[in-house]
């Protein structure tokens, strides 16, 4: 009886230490341009000497030090966009973020969630999804972590030219 328990136990622990992401399913199809940036990148990026005089670019690296994960899957793929749908769907109803700003415009659906950190403007997750981009009809998915300003986004948009990064710009003007 207790070798059982203890290997449930450990299965549990294992499961829960190495689980990963709901969105990492969407990271090696055919079909989906990704794009995944992690801490150890962003600890790198912030390290590069920049311009004493280079405001924005001092903002830019204080920011990525800011960061932890970055993940974005863009696809024309309409199975594949039903799939992120329905498992955003799912992320944002256990997740615990709440909608920052929806857009519907020509045919494109912009939604952006939050999960706040330590004040309104702190973040510690954004999601934002896009249904009917321009660009052949893309569906775009973004899932950013870390312990950011919201204000910050927009710089990041600018230097990393993450797809959406317009619509992620009006978000950060939204709530401050």
């Amino acid at each position: 009886m207790v070798k059982v328990i203890t290997t449930l136990i450990l299965t549990f622990v294992t499961t829960v230490l190495f689980s990963q992401s709901a969105f990492d399913k969407f990271d090696g199809p055919e079909d989906i341009t990704t794009v995944i940036v992690n801490k150890k990148m962003f600890e790198m990026m912030s390290k590069v000497k920049v311009n004493p005089n280079d405001k924005e670019a001092i903002q830019y690296m204080e920011l990525v030090k800011k960061l932890d994960n970055l993940k974005v899957f863009v696809t024309s793929n309409t199975k594949y966009t039903a799939d992120m749908k329905a498992t955003v769907d799912k992320h944002l109803k256990t997740a615990g973020l709440e909608e920052l700003m929806r857009i519907s415009e020509g045919g494109k659906s912009v939604k952006i969630h939050v999960k706040t950190g330590s004040t309104e403007t702190r973040v510690k997750e954004l999601l934002m999804f896009i249904e009917g981009g321009p660009k052949d009809k893309e569906t775009v998915l973004m899932v950013l972590t870390g312990d950011f300003e919201l204000n910050d986004i927009s710089i990041l948009t600018e230097k990393m030219n993450i797809p959406g990064g317009e619509d992620l710009k009006k978000a950060s003007k939204v709530k401050k």
